[in-house]
């Protein structure tokens, strides 16, 4: 009887392994996160980014990679160690010059982009599926940024406008707050680079962006490039799910909005067009944060073991 029980208490174990093996197990702890708000590319050309998905500039970007974006949370790239410039090229900002996500990578005016205004308040909802401390850093392209041409370091500022360490992540995303460079219009581009400091890894994320009042095609703003309105917002926070204090700004610094979205920020999110006719992203979940698939995976394979383990106990009662 002894025998039996150990024999069937293998097999229920051997049973069991190799659920735990499959993909929607494991890729929980292999992805991590992406702006939703605004909209970035990766995510809006996504399984899940509802009408974005479908327009022509992600169609374009999904036959380029040769894949879906189905891992839209896991652009990373590790051991950059802040050489961003250094370890990126110029023209593979978007994917971090990474093969999986090279589609990200089109220079197109069409891509599916959020509405913001200039000198606003800003509110980046960065869906994570995993909590990690490090630091956000958000520039804006310049005034001259052509969108017909692909991004490179020159079109970035050297200083990020807003720079966030350790928010907190609350409701499976990150919420991060700034006020925006009062001297943009029309088509640019809002570049996310996330620096862990719990791993080695740097996000990068390329966010399509229009401001009121621009022009069809590039930003026609008359500022000189440089690094108006780049001051750093610098907020310091815990990794617990209450909301943090800032700290005071530094001087000449950008404030931090406040925690209610004002109407400015809430534009961000509305569904349209922009005035070229490319489409808006739609809204997308505050709560953004672990997919269905990742989620019902852990707890099949909680089941799994659950059930197993009670089945050892009662043969060996036996």
């Amino acid at each position: 009887m002894t025998r039996m029980t150990a024999r069937l208490s293998v097999t229920a174990v051997a049973a069991a392994t190799p659920l735990l093996l499959l993909p929607w197990t494991a890729g929980s702890a292999q992805a991590h996160g992406a702006p939703t708000d605004p909209v970035s590319r990766v995510y809006a050309c996504s399984p899940e980014g509802g009408s974005a998905n479908r327009s022509a500039a992600c169609r374009a970007a999904i036959d380029a990679n040769g894949a879906p974006f189905t891992a839209w949370d896991n652009l990373r790239v590790a051991g950059v160690n802040g050489r961003d410039r250094q370890v990126i090229p110029d023209g593979r900002l978007c994917s971090g010059n990474l093969p999986a996500y090279r589609g990200l990578d089109l220079a197109r005016r069409d891509w599916p982009a959020t509405r913001l205004t200039p000198g606003g308040g800003l509110t980046m909802t960065y869906a994570s599926t995993i909590a990690h401390t490090g630091t956000f850093r958000l520039y804006l392209t310049k005034p001259d940024y052509d969108p017909s041409k692909p991004l490179k370091w020159a079109d970035l500022p050297t200083r990020p406008f807003a720079e966030v360490t350790d928010p907190p992540l609350t409701n499976g995303a990150y919420h991060i707050r700034a006020t925006l460079p009062s001297d943009r219009t029309g088509r640019q581009m809002l570049y996310t680079i996330w620096q862990n400091s719990s791993t080695p890894d740097t996000y990068y994320s390329c966010s399509d962006v229009v401001f009121a009042g621009g022009s069809k095609g590039a930003g026609s703003g008359t500022g000189s490039g440089s690094d108006s309105g780049a001051a750093k917002a610098t907020e310091t926070a815990t990794a617990s799910p209450a909301p943090a204090s800032p700290r005071p700004a530094r001087t000449g610094a950008a404030q931090p909005s406040s925690g209610t979205p004002n109407a400015a920020e809430k534009r961000g999110t509305s569904a349209g067009a922009t005035d070229d006719g490319t489409p808006v992203a739609e809204a997308t979940r505050a709560d953004a944060g672990p997919s269905a698939p990742l989620l019902a995976g852990g707890a099949a394979a909680m089941l799994v073991l659950t059930g197993g383990a009670a089945l050892v106990l009662r043969l060996r009662r036996r």
